[in-house]
């Protein structure tokens, strides 16, 4: 029930500029019927795909979900990239579209519109019958749509969970919405989580999960998030991904990003970088999509178990191993070696974008089947995405889609289900089932219908029931019940089987915090459990429960282990990564900014800048290559504050000072300003970083001032378009106070500084006086070095002779240790900025003072 991965590549960014001749007009390719498309998947010996439901009935389908009943619901972004431009991509024209069987064979013949109008639908949770929970993009509410007379339309709408609005092309939004074996309900971006109540839904943060595009979990609930973002397929999939972002070198075999395509087009974002020359086909992941950990019943057990995942822009199906060793799991690509995939297909619009294990113990695929994936930020006019989608008309094949059923000869899909309409005691029974879905869909209903008179079936289950699923899911369901004893909790951490000793941990914690503490006497002994999954759990679960001795069990338990996994994830339990703010002080205001920036930084941008905004590497590239630019110590994040801001309202492409980067900056125009303003002001003073903040007001300003831009900078004209810094070998200063150091605000050297040496009062003005008659724009102060220094309050005013001076042309108050001033450009030949406020405990200094020319030019803002 994820979204679908990868709409966009945010990959590569522009290479040099291609010769003339590059995109000759070739052939329009041609979207096949689903009869003609079908002969072109490849795939294992033994198994073929099988048309469930295509166009006309459905249009740009990106996540299908099943009900009680087996019914599948499809949600349609009918508006999505109708052209290469992504014209009206927001119109409400979206839907969700119900299919149904009326055979009970799931051979849908009923279609209906379950819900109509909708801006690009995303997320899809089914609870009881008639019931769906739909999300839309722009917007984190939820809403819980209702067929209240069976007639397979939606007639009630109710608002399910406030989240309020958000912005962001469709990539940067959230996908999920998964029920999962904890009885919590999961999304990819946000660092929450959700759980339906009788009472209502709550909400409960999280750690940042660093997920994109699909969500699965697997068969002990352990969800699998997808990132396309940092071009690395799943990603946190250690552990649990609410207690954080948990990696280990190695946890992907060699090779495993590269991917190995049947069509060569070459429509990849950042061209040569991106493709192998010989053929054009994409060499590795840049839309990983949809994850699904097939759970079924009715494909070859050697699936079982098994991570698939879409790369759309690739037109293939990747197919993981899963294997764990010492407590850690590590991914491979089984058809490495011969380098292959499990489904290709040759057909230049086959795009899948999500898969899920259906109810009849199949595979299904949704297929977005269209020419364009990427969307029109990462298709920008004399790109050269942009030329190879005009090359072969990919922008004219649209309203197009379709879901494949993956089958194998000699096994039969297995028959619907029929679970709204049976007893409670049926229904717990149905935990016991050889597939994953039908599992969880009971578990799901019975929490759904809180009838505890199944309580002692459930007890006896998880006590003694033979098969292990069985018994995790009855566990579950008690916990899910509010029936979960710490006598039950106790009896499974003496289990034979490591995985439900590591839930018995896991479900120790909804008790702890509900007020009974009485297993957390039980971590020590669990940590030093002889499976490294059981132990690992153990440290997690104390950490989270912020248990008084967290640090020492954690200290202990890596000091005896001998597995890997224990050590490495202790290690970053005990010694996370700090995005350092070089002992800034903060006011509770500034706070709360760094905080809404930090959730931003670490769920949308770490996966290309790095925790430690270093840049992350690009995987697959040479030793040293990055995916992002460094944002430590990068003079334009710490410069004026329109150059960082320029960044994310428009993007940013090609070289960075003679170097070329993995991904390109896209822009963030679509989040309001005070997202972009939050998110800019914490890298500006984290990662060793000190420079000012940034205001929704300064954001909005520079919007206003580019509105007509519709194209990504380059850092040439980005340059051009920002202040000037004056050269400062002539300048003359004075000051009111300690005129003596006034030059060390001019100097260059950021360690020295004029200071008035005396607490702050309203009148001290330092005078810069330039050489010639000047026209300026700005002014910035920087304080840095002594970061409590700033001015508490500050007016300018120039002058021509330095006798009489205008009325101030900027006035304002000081927030931190870089105060940047914006000013209607001014002629000027000296120019006063005064103190005007007040504070006992501080002197005013200035580290360094610079004075700017307005822009060579501001044509190339538009």
């Amino acid at each position: 029930m994820s979204l679908a991965a990868g709409l966009l590549s945010v990959a590569p960014c522009t290479p040099a500029a291609e010769p003339e001749n590059a995109f000759p007009p070739m052939p329009p390719i041609q979207a096949l019927t689903p009869e003609d498309s079908a002969k072109k998947f490849q795939l294992p010996p033994g198994y073929h795909l099988e048309l469930v439901v295509g166009d006309p009935i459905i249009k740009d389908p990106v996540v299908a979900a099943f009900d009680g009943d087996g019914a599948m619901f499809v949600a349609e972004m009918r508006s999505y990239m109708r052209d290469a431009d992504g014209t009206d991509q927001l119109a409400p024209i979206g839907r969700v579209s119900l299919h149904s069987s009326t055979k009970g064979d799931a051979n849908f013949d009923r279609h209906t519109v379950f819900i109509d109008h909708l801006v690009l639908p995303r997320m899809i949770l089914p609870l009881g019958k008639g019931q769906l929970v739909v999300g839309e993009s722009q917007t984190l509410d939820l809403f819980l749509y209702t067929d209240t007379d069976g007639d397979g339309v939606a007639d009630k709408k109710e608002l399910w969970f406030a989240g309020g609005p958000h912005g962001g092309i469709v990539e940067h939004q959230s996908s999920g919405l998964v029920w999962c074996a904890d009885n919590w309900i999961y999304t990819t971006v946000n660092a929450w989580r959700l759980r339906w109540t009788p009472h209502g839904v709550i909400q409960e943060s999280t750690a940042g999960n660093e997920g994109q595009w699909g969500l699965s979990q697997d068969d002990f609930g352990k969800p699998w998030p997808m990132n396309a973002r940092g071009e690395r397929g799943p990603v946190n999939f250690q552990v649990p991904m609410m207690y954080g972002p948990f990696r280990i070198k190695g946890e992907m075999a060699d090779g495993f990003d590269e991917v190995w395509p049947l069509p060569g087009l070459a429509d990849v974002q950042g061209g040569a970088g991106r493709y192998r020359s010989a053929d054009k086909t994409l060499n590795h992941f840049t839309a990983t999509a949809g994850a699904d950990i097939y759970r079924g019943d009715r494909l070859p057990a050697e699936l079982r178990g098994d991570l698939f995942f879409g790369e759309p822009v690739g037109r293939l199906v990747r197919r993981a191993k899963i294997e764990v060793n010492e407590g850690v799991t590590t991914l491979r690509n089984p058809y490495q070696p011969t380098k292959s995939e499990f489904i290709r297909s040759s057909d230049p619009c086959f795009r899948p974008v999500n898969m899920i294990t259906a109810p009849d113990g199949t595979l299904y695929i949704v297929d977005m089947y269209r020419g364009v994936i990427q969307e029109n930020v990462a298709v920008p006019r004399g790109s050269y995405l942009r030329k190879v989608v005009e090359q072969y008309s990919l922008d004219k094949i649209v309203g197009y889609g379709r879901i494949w059923r993956l089958v194998h000869d000699g096994i039969t899909p297995g028959p619907q289900p029929k679970m709204f309409g049976q007893a409670s005691a049926e229904l717990v029974a149905a935990l016991a089932h050889p597939n994953g879905w039908w599992r969880d869909t009971a578990q799901k209903l019975l929490i759904l219908r809180q009838d505890k008179s199944v309580t002692p079936a459930l007890v006896e289950m998880a006590r003694n029931h033979q098969d292990i699923f069985a018994r995790f899911h009855a566990f579950w369901t008690l916990e899910g019940l509010d029936a979960l004893t710490p006598a039950v909790v106790r009896t499974m951490l003496a289990n034979e089987h490591a995985d439900l000793r590591g839930a018995a941990i896991r479900a120790g914690e909804s008790l702890s915090r509900k007020g009974d503490t009485s297993l957390q006497g039980d971590l020590p002994a669990m940590a030093a459990d002889r499976d490294p999954t059981v132990a690992m759990q153990a440290l997690l679960t104390a950490k989270s429960l912020g248990w008084p001795d967290a640090a020492s069990l954690i200290d202990k338990t890596i000091a005896s282990a001998k597995a890997l996994g224990v050590k490495e994830i202790g290690g970053q339990l005990l010694h996370p990564q700090v995005q350092e703010t070089t002992g800034l002080s903060f006011t509770p205001a500034q706070k709360k900014i760094m905080a809404a920036g930090a959730a931003t930084y670490n769920t949308l941008c770490v996966s290309c800048h790095g925790p430690d905004g270093k840049g992350a590497p690009m995987i697959g590239a040479a030793p040293g290559a990055k995916l992002a630019p460094a944002l430590a110590a990068s003079k334009l994040v710490t410069g004026r504050a329109e150059g960082p801001i320029y960044v994310m309202l428009h993007g940013l492409t090609g070289d960075i000072d003679g170097k070329n980067y993995g991904g390109q900056m896209i822009s963030m125009a679509g989040f309001d300003s005070q997202w972009i303003a939050s998110a800019l002001s914490f890298v500006r003073n984290s990662f060793g970083n000190a420079a000012g903040f940034v205001t929704a007001e300064d954001v909005t300003r520079y919007r206003a001032a580019t509105r007509e831009r519709t194209q990504p900078w380059t850092m040439p004209v980005l340059r051009a378009s920002l202040p000037k810094t004056l050269s400062r070998s002539e300048w003359k200063t004075s000051a009111s106070h300690n005129s003596a150091t006034t030059a060390l605000a001019i100097d260059g050297n950021v360690e020295t500084r004029f200071t008035t040496g005396t607490p702050q009062v309203p009148g001290m003005w330092i005078q810069v006086e330039l050489p010639t008659e000047t026209t300026i724009s700005a002014v910035t102060l920087d304080t840095a070095g002594s970061p409590e220094d700033y001015p508490r309050a500050y007016e300018i005013a120039c002058s021509i002779d330095g006798r009489s001076w205008d009325k101030p042309i900027a006035t304002g108050r000081g927030d931190g240790p870089r105060t940047e001033i914006a000013i209607e450009s001014r002629t000027a030949k000296f120019v006063r900025i005064t103190q005007t406020g007040s504070d006992p405990r501080a002197p005013w200094s200035i580290h360094e003072l610079q004075i700017y020319a307005p822009a060579i030019t501001t044509q190339d803002r538009k």
